[in-house]
């Protein structure tokens, strides 16, 4: 998945002349903590984030509407060359990007121009809808061998009980480095024949599974 396919494609926008209490407006208007600032161009100059605002303000200012301090203009307070996006990057480096760097939002510029913006909400909700979390279902989670084939052997069960898998995260195991924990998440409310014969099969079902249930 790339960029395009997550972004917002029409990002409100800021100028650098418009002032700190002009920017709070529109955040609280438009419900959004993060304001690219560009020229009249649409290239980005910087942007400005509910926590730069707060940053900025004494907390004895912060509840004066009045003080002159809102009256700065955005330039004064913005996060100058910000880093920046592609269109056609990959979803997850732009997650690394976010991991590393600590940021809270990725302005995407194609042709030097601001053409959308990614936040840490858009990658929290791709996630969600990646993982199939928001359709009826359920997940089981399998601690496996790292070996060839190991995923086409559990797909297979799932095929006999004719269900549909909605998604496949696969991360290390703590206990053994030797090891992963497949979590797979079926389109069936009721798991339960499934993971009696991955069990027959010799997988290590993690989950579900409740103490004093059999199944």
């Amino acid at each position: 998945m790339i960029v395009e396919e997550i972004m917002n494609h029409e990002p409100y926008t800021l100028a650098p002349s418009n002032t700190v209490r002009e920017a709070l407006k529109m955040m609280r208007e438009k419900k959004v903590r993060h304001l690219p600032v560009v020229d009249e161009e649409y290239h980005v100059l910087g942007v400005i984030t509910e926590r730069d605002i707060k940053e900025a303000l004494p907390s004895s200012l912060q509840e004066e509407p009045n003080s002159p301090v809102f009256e700065a203009t955005v330039d004064e307070v913005m996060v100058k060359n910000p880093l920046i996006g592609h269109p056609l990057d990959f979803v997850e480096e732009v997650a690394l990007t976010f991991y590393e760097s600590k940021v809270g939002c990725l302005p995407i510029v194609s042709a030097g121009k601001l053409v959308g913006i990614v936040t840490t909400t858009d990658l929290l909700y791709t996630y969600i809808e990646l993982t199939g979390a928001t359709e009826p279902g359920s997940k089981i989670e399998i601690r496996v061998t790292d070996t060839p084939g190991v995923l086409f052997e559990i797909t297979k069960i799932f095929t006999d009980h004719h269900a549909n898998v909605q998604s496949v995260l696969v991360y290390p195991d703590s206990e053994n480095t030797q090891n992963k924990i497949l979590s797979v998440r079926v389109r069936t409310l009721n798991p339960l024949a499934m993971i009696e014969d991955l069990r027959k099969a010799g997988f290590d079902v993690l989950w579900p599974n409740l103490p004093g249930v059999p199944l």
